[in-house]
């Protein structure tokens, strides 16, 4: 069964899960929840760099596609940077469902904007905009085949460790060092301490940042090149 949509405190609409039981985004706003986490905390401190030229993104969980949209309206503000954006989705909605979604009416945006997002072909990477590449994958993120160091930037946008707990592993963590270059990050809402103790055996340096309206702390993790 299809995920079904609901309205979050900010106005911005969500996803409830009945495979996983679960909401994809805060109910204190879908919108306000990835800005925080994904852009602010994750993408921000690339762009404050003088000799960014090119940004590669990689997530885990493409699910709306909210956090994707943001990234190309952020690109669209940057058109001397770059970007690469590479997500991985095991339960896609349908283009149809995503059309329901509120982002674009929000965002002040063409409605094609998500659209396109979501009609993309799999496994092919497309120029959706001069200086925006897209491309998804529906395969097993934890078996995935990265080109090492790939990544500047890791959305992990999981559903919860008691939801997907082999996603959030030690293991887990050690696959994601693979993708991202030395000194890349990954940025997540999960904050909690057996997580962040994952993190750290894997070999990343872990950071507790204040959190979105709704939520005390997120984790922003540095991969710290060991070799």
């Amino acid at each position: 069964m299809e995920p079904h949509p609901f309205l979050t405190a900010d106005g911005s609409h969500s996803l409830r899960s009945d495979r996983f039981a679960v909401a994809y985004h805060s109910t204190h706003g879908a919108l306000q929840e990835s800005r925080h986490i994904f852009l602010e905390a994750g993408l921000h401190p690339l762009l404050t760099a003088a000799d960014t030229t090119a940004v590669h993104v990689l997530e885990l969980g493409f699910g709306t596609g909210l956090n994707a949209l943001l990234v190309r309206e952020l690109a669209a503000r940057h058109p001397g940077i770059h970007f690469r954006y590479l997500t991985y989705e095991a339960f896609p909605i349908t283009p149809h469902l995503a059309a329901e979604l509120n982002y674009c009416e929000l965002l002040a945006v063409p409605s094609d904007r998500l659209a396109e997002l979501h009609t993309a072909d799999w496994d092919t990477e497309a120029r959706l905009d001069p200086n925006f590449t897209f491309q998804k994958k529906r395969e097993d993120f934890l078996t995935a085949d990265f080109e090492p160091g790939w990544a500047d930037v890791l959305f992990y946008d999981a559903f919860a460790p008691e939801d997907q707990p082999e996603l959030w592993t030690q293991d887990a963590m050690q696959h994601c060092t693979r993708a991202l270059r030395p000194g890349g990050a990954l940025v997540t809402y999960c904050a909690k301490g057996q997580f962040k103790r994952n993190l750290r055996a894997a070999g990343f340096r872990v950071e507790a940042l204040p959190g979105p309206v709704g939520k005390r702390e997120i984790t922003r993790a540095y991969h710290v090149d060991l070799s």
